[in-house]
């Protein structure tokens, strides 16, 4: 550990704005690109279906290339080895959200569609570059268990801010007082929140450190195989279960959420429950802020993410076993329901880090730029199906592309598809961290304890 400047809540306020950076692209564009590429440009919801998943597996090949990056090389003088990337990624990232809402109806429909493919393709790319070594920050900010506990408060509540604040009033910007689409006010969206998110990763830089170095000079090559680094990986059975549970939560985050907007507009006929909606969602969130670090002490990680996840897989059935027709009650009933995903959402960086330090136990080094890719890996596995699965399910119902508005019983199915799709995503969570992941507190302990007596 070099002597720098103590951990504290600059870094925890750099690490969270790095997430809010990032989070007003991807979430932007998770919550709205279907509905600009259907409604805007006439593109099958099929198509889209099949562009989400197939990017999103090459997305995932992609994240394994960058994460062997920072561990083979250094750039810069600084001798970090994860920030001067995220400086040079977020300029593309920005830009792969500006041409993503760039109106092109007027091409001829081949045209569009290839715009589409590559705009999209574009995205992915600039988010695997960004993503990655923001995602394997955590590792080299601190060592200590609690203070990346904090990190990943921190990086949750960063997400948070823009998914239940900046998105909630998007559909002002996009949605006339009838509930028509406004094809330019995707743009004007993306101009601003291309311009927050470059502020954004701006200031992680300034305000986080790398604290955990190595003695790698920079600019050369490091004594790196890949080979072992991946051995690593799949011989580690915590990372495995984070895996499978985070594919789980992405089913929702991006397969999901994507549906919410066109279920308030369709189903309850009112387009604005969405920014309601939103608002309900900050409000626990908040409250989840507060009291996770506490209900952490009282029933430890692991077991918390199994309990409120088999609450929620029941509260999600009954809710779509029984129609909710008035929107607010449904709206506070939906929230109360999917409290097992916002608290996965606040506790799962930390696993994650828990499970990078499992390897170095196991075998005496780190990978942490390979092993993070690798789980990303399945992040992005579950964006993809997350996002086929929403994009395919419409058109099952019957969704059709372009029209003004959809018919009551397309409206009803999509409402089923909302509520029915999470049974899914909690499954998969309590197999991955119920099942999977064995680090309980006990073993938790004992593993940090040798950890300590190693590097001392």
């Amino acid at each position: 550990m070099k002597k720098q400047r103590k951990f504290g809540i600059r870094d925890q306020v750099g690490y969270a704005l790095g997430d809010i950076g990032g989070s007003f692209v991807n979430l932007y564009i998770g919550a709205f690109f279907l509905v600009f590429a259907t409604y805007v440009l006439g593109v099958s919801p099929y198509f889209m279906g099949t562009l989400f998943l197939v990017s999103r597996v090459f997305d995932a090949f992609t994240d394994v290339v960058m994460g062997t990056i920072p561990d083979r090389w250094r750039i810069g003088k600084s001798g970090d080895k994860f920030l001067p990337y995220i400086s040079i990624a977020k300029w593309f990232l920005a830009a792969s959200l500006l041409v993503s809402f760039v109106d092109v109806s007027s091409f001829s429909t081949t045209m569009i569609h290839i715009w589409v493919v590559v705009v999209y393709n574009f995205y992915g790319v600039a988010y695997t570059a960004d993503s990655i070594p923001y995602g394997s920050l955590a590792a080299v900010i601190t060592r200590d268990p609690v203070e990346r506990t904090k990190l990943s408060r921190a990086r949750a509540i960063g997400g948070m801010i823009v998914g239940m604040g900046a998105l909630s009033i998007v559909p002002m910007f996009v949605y006339d007082s009838a509930g028509n689409v406004i094809p330019e006010g995707f743009f004007n969206v993306a101009i601003v929140f291309s311009i927050l998110s470059l502020l954004s990763y701006t200031a992680l830089v300034r305000l986080t450190t790398e604290r955990v170095r190595d003695d790698n000079p920079t600019g050369k090559k490091i004594d790196y195989k890949f080979k072992d680094a991946l051995k690593a990986a799949l011989t580690n059975r915590p990372l495995i279960g984070m895996m499978i549970a985070s594919i789980g939560s992405l089913l929702i985050i991006n397969g999901v959420n994507q549906l919410a907007a066109i279920v308030f507009a369709e189903y309850y006929k009112m387009p604005s429950a969405f920014t309601i909606n939103s608002i309900v969602n900050i409000t626990i969130v908040v409250i989840l802020f507060f009291s996770v670090p506490k209900l952490v002490e009282v029933f430890e990680k692991r077991n918390l993410v199994i309990v409120s996840s088999a609450f929620s897989l029941i509260a999600i059935t009954l809710l779509t076993l029984f129609t909710i027709e008035n929107v607010y009650v449904f709206i506070a009933l939906y929230n109360i329901a999917t409290l097992g995903l916002m608290i996965f959402v606040m506790i799962v960086w930390a696993l994650v880090t828990d499970c990078l330090d499992y390897t170095e136990l196991k075998t005496g080094r780190r990978y942490d730029g390979t092993l993070f890719s690798i789980y990303s890996f399945s992040r992005k596995v579950g964006m993809g199906v997350g996002s086929a699965i929403g994009s395919y399910a419409l058109g099952w119902v019957g969704f059709v592309s372009g029209a003004e508005s959809q018919s009551a019983e397309v409206a009803a199915n999509i409402y089923r598809l909302y509520t029915g799709l999470p049974i899914i995503a909690f499954i998969l969570m309590l197999v991955g961290v119920g099942l999977i992941f064995n680090l309980n507190r006990t073993k938790t302990d004992s593993m940090y304890e040798e950890l300590k007596e190693r590097r001392a």
